[in-house]
């Protein structure tokens, strides 16, 4: 995708200093358990091809795991917050016309989760007026570490 640049990562979020923050994986993959999620999630850090970042979220079309660990360590840790993707997705797939039991493509599922970060990052989706199903947001640091932030911006030095 459009988004990666040299991270490996399915979608890198830089802050307002052009430090990565935010790693994120796009699955296709339904009802996935915090286990297995953890599971992955060592599996990807143990082979470190990807740098780390203070946030990793694992995305999936019915689960969202977010790690917020400024020392991500390669160990077997569950997630911080294990949010029900689909108040967060459905918009998307409803202005798109497709039916919540349609299977999504990861490639779709991809570009509804670089249009919701968007709205977080470019501040359209005011801090003080976030919906309940996105108050991890704000609670986990994440808002407050991308919003002014870009997409696939090298690092600054």
């Amino acid at each position: 995708m459009f988004i990666q640049q040299d991270t490996g990562w399915d979608i890198a979020v830089y802050n307002k200093n052009g430090q990565l923050v935010l790693a994120v994986q796009v699955k296709g993959k339904l009802n996935t358990t915090v286990e297995w999620a953890s599971q992955l999630r060592s599996n990807i850090l143990a082979h470190g091809l990807y740098p780390k970042a203070p946030y990793f979220l694992m995305v999936f079309p019915d689960k969202f795991y977010l790690w917020a660990n400024e020392d991500a360590q390669l160990d077997i840790s569950e997630p911080t917050y294990a949010v029900d993707a689909r108040p967060i997705i459905q918009p998307y797939l409803d202005r798109a016309g497709i039916a919540q039991e349609q299977k999504v493509s990861r490639q779709s599922l991809e570009l509804i989760v670089v249009v919701w970060l968007s709205k977080i990052i470019y501040n359209e989706l005011p801090l003080n007026k976030t919906d309940e199903p996105e108050r991890w947001l704000v609670d986990s640091g994440l808002y407050a570490a991308i919003s002014g932030g870009s997409f696939g911006r090298e690092a600054v030095a």
